[in-house]
């Protein structure tokens, strides 16, 4: 089955120089989570996201498309980045997302993917 890891930010560690929040030590401790999901075999896809001001959002559901900057909900906490993660339960993704929690020191929610 598989999972999706939510890195969650509260933009408290993001520096006005940078675009990214993880810093040197969290980057490196990510890489070698990374390592690890590939070698177990968990590894599906992961990415790191922009802030959310960099955000843009789309709306075709009326007469005309709607385009507006800026994330569609303001919150103090955000999506960071994302594991998609292979495990054979939750028990096993919770599990890793233990590691993943540690590893780039923010909340994580985890949420399985919809079976076809």
């Amino acid at each position: 089955m598989q999972y999706l890891v939510s890195v969650i930010d509260d933009g408290q560690a993001y520096e006005a120089d940078r675009d990214e929040s993880a810093s040197s030590a969290e980057a490196a401790a990510i890489d070698e989570f990374n390592d690890r999901l590939q070698a177990e075999g968990h590894w599906v896809f992961a990415g790191g996201l922009g802030r959310p001001v960099a955000a843009t959002v789309v709306d075709n559901r009326g007469e005309a498309p709607i385009v507006s900057d800026g994330p569609f909900l303001e919150s103090k906490e955000f999506l960071a980045g994302f594991w998609i993660l292979e495990a054979a339960d939750l028990d096993v993704a919770l599990g890793l997302a233990h590691d993943a929690s540690k590893a780039c020191n923010r909340k994580i929610e985890v949420r399985p993917f919809l079976e076809p």
